[in-house]
């Protein structure tokens, strides 16, 4: 099971009036980790509809072991500072991705306007 893909989750409470470092931030991380951390796949960064201080940051790796061995490294604790100066909250979940389903909606035809 340790080569199975894994998705970390954080959801974190970042106040009105750090949002513009937070996001700031998030640019930053995101380029150099989608650029050179081995293992990484994807990240998203979604705002709450309902509460504008809740923010959940969710990231897909090749492995957890990839995660781990990133988030236990010196430039990991750099990198991300900047970002979690701008918490409040945080909680932090780990899943080994059991079963995944994309959607099979036919691509749209383009609709042709009469001449």
């Amino acid at each position: 099971m340790t080569d199975q893909r894994a998705r970390v989750v954080f959801l974190v409470r970042v106040p009105a009036a750090r949002t513009e470092a937070f996001l700031a931030a998030y640019e930053q991380i995101r380029h150099q980790v989608a650029g050179g951390v081995p293992g990484h796949l994807v990240d998203q960064v979604c705002r709450s509809a309902t509460d504008p201080e809740q923010w959940l940051i969710t990231s897909e790796w090749a492995a957890l072991a990839d995660f781990e061995r990133w988030e236990r490294s010196p430039e990991h604790r750099d990198l991300v500072r900047p970002m979690r100066e701008c918490f409040t909250d945080a909680r932090s979940l780990r899943f080994h991705i059991h079963a995944q389903t994309h959607s099979h909606a036919p691509a749209q035809t383009p609709v042709e306007t009469p001449a």
